[in-house]
C-alpha cells in the first residue's frame, strides 16, 4: 500500500499569536512550530496501516525551509520519505493544487490529511484535492480500516456517526480517534536524518484569496459573579447583558 500523508506547519497551541505592519503580517518571533495535531493523528494511523499492510508513507508539505524540522519530526515518526513543496502556503487553493500534483504523478492508494488545520480551521483543503484529482473525499473521519481494495470508515456527522465503505484510492481527512499519537524514539530520530527528503518547486502558482490584515480576538469581559441566592439578577444579566437568553 502507497499512502501519502499531507502534514501543516504550524504553531504550537501554547504560543502567543501576534502581528506586525500594520497587522497585515504574522510575527513569527519566539513561535514555537508543530506537526497540526489533526495531522499528527493521520500520521499515526498511516504508519498503523503500514505495519499492518505493508508498503511506504511519504508525508508531504507545502512550506519553505523552515518548515524541515517539522517534516524530519515526521520522518523519525516512522514516515519513509518526504516531499516539500517549496512555496509560502498562501491559501487553500494553491495548497490543494500543490498535493493535487503530488497525488496525480505518484499513485498513491491512500491520502491521508488533518480535517483541518489549525492556524486557519479552514477544513477545505482534502474537498479540493479530491476535485482537482477526481477521487473520493471524505472528512472527518474518526475509524479507517482497509480490506483488500476497500476502506472502511466512520465519520462524525450531526447527532451521531456514520459508517461508510470506498473503493481506494481514497482521501480522508482525519480526527481523534483515528489512532494514537506516536511520538519518535531515539532510534527514529537518528534515522530520520538519513531518510530522502525531496524537494519540488510548486506546480502552481494560482491563488483565490488575498490576506488583507489579521485581527486578534476581542479581550475577555470581566467575570461577574452572582451569590446562590441572587437566581433573578443571574438570569437578567444573562438576558439583558450577555444576551444568551
Amino acid at each position: 500500500m502507497k499512502i501519502l500523508v499531507c502534514i501543516t506547519h504550524v504553531p504550537d497551541t501554547t504560543s502567543k499569536i501576534s502581528f506586525t505592519d500594520n497587522n497585515t503580517k504574522f510575527d513569527q518571533t519566539g513561535v514555537q512550530y508543530i506537526i497540526g495535531p489533526y495531522d499528527d493523528y493521520s500520521l499515526a494511523r498511516a504508519i498503523e496501516l503500514k505495519e499492518q499492510h505493508g508498503g511506504t508513507v511519504t508525508v508531504l508539505n507545502v512550506g519553505e525551509a523552515e518548515t524541515e524540522p517539522t517534516i524530519r519530526k515526521a520522518l523519525a515518526i516512522g514516515a519513509d520519505d518526504a516531499i516539500r513543496i517549496d512555496a509560502h502556503p498562501s491559501d487553500a487553493f494553491f495548497v490543494a493544487q500543490q498535493i493535487a500534483s503530488v497525488v496525480k504523478e505518484g499513485g498513491y492508494d491512500l491520502v491521508l490529511m488533518g480535517r483541518e488545520s489549525i492556524d486557519y480551521n479552514g477544513g477545505q483543503v482534502h474537498g479540493m484535492v479530491g476535485e482537482l484529482v477526481d477521487m473520493p473525499s471524505i472528512s472527518p473521519v474518526m475509524e479507517l480500516d482497509i480490506e483488500g481494495d476497500t476502506a472502511k470508515l466512520s465519520r462524525e456527522i450531526e447527532g451521531g456517526k456514520e459508517k461508510l465503505e470506498a473503493k481506494l484510492p481514497l482521501i480522508a481527512g482525519c480526527q481523534e480517534p483515528i489512532a494514537e499519537w506516536k511520538i519518535p524514539n531515539m532510534r527514529g530520530i537518528m534515522m530520520a536524518r538519513k531518510k530522502p527528503l525531496n524537494v519540488r518547486e510548486p506546480a502552481a502558482d494560482e491563488q483565490m484569496t488575498e490576506t488583507i490584515r489579521y485581527e486578534l480576538p476581542p479581550p475577555k469581559g470581566e467575570v461577574k459573579m452572582f451569590a446562590p441566592d441572587q437566581l433573578d439578577a443571574l438570569v437578567a444579566a444573562l438576558k439583558n447583558e450577555a444576551k444568551v437568553l
